[in-house]
């Protein structure tokens, strides 16, 4: 153990730390360049290029020019992601005329009362329960 100080320790987690942060960032940026809709072609292919030779240059010229439009692609991602989800939900609740659950309650008070005050029987109270929740 005294072969391998614990500042050496710190320092080597520090750089492989450092290390997994380089890869996250670059395939960030890789797959930035692929899903911009600005950018043609050659536009991809020059960054790609640029982000393979000349690594750490590319990745800061990447980052000082087309930041901002990283950060507003995300963005627009995030929300077409919600809008699906949300789309999706609905679709999987059924359709949008389904009575909400206020609704269902305030149904079910109102047969109740019927029921107590003695226009629907005990029969009619219970189709009618049944046709509501179904």
């Amino acid at each position: 153990m005294d072969d391998y100080p614990l500042l050496n320790l710190f320092w080597t987690m520090l750089i492989f730390f450092l290390w997994i942060m380089w890869f996250f960032l670059l395939f960030r940026i890789v797959s930035d360049i692929f899903r911009s809709d600005d950018l043609g072609g050659w536009g991809k292919a020059a960054w790609i290029i640029g982000v393979i030779v000349l690594p750490f240059a590319g990745v800061l010229a990447y980052v000082i020019v087309r930041g901002r439009g990283m950060g507003e692609r995300d963005a627009a991602q995030a929300k077409r992601a919600d809008a699906a989800m949300q789309e999706y939900i609905r679709q999987a609740a059924g359709s949008d005329s389904r009575p909400t659950v206020t609704w269902s309650a305030d149904e079910l008070s109102k047969l109740a009362e019927l029921r107590a005050n003695g226009t629907l029987s005990e029969e009619e109270f219970q189709a009618a329960k049944t046709k509501l929740l179904a």
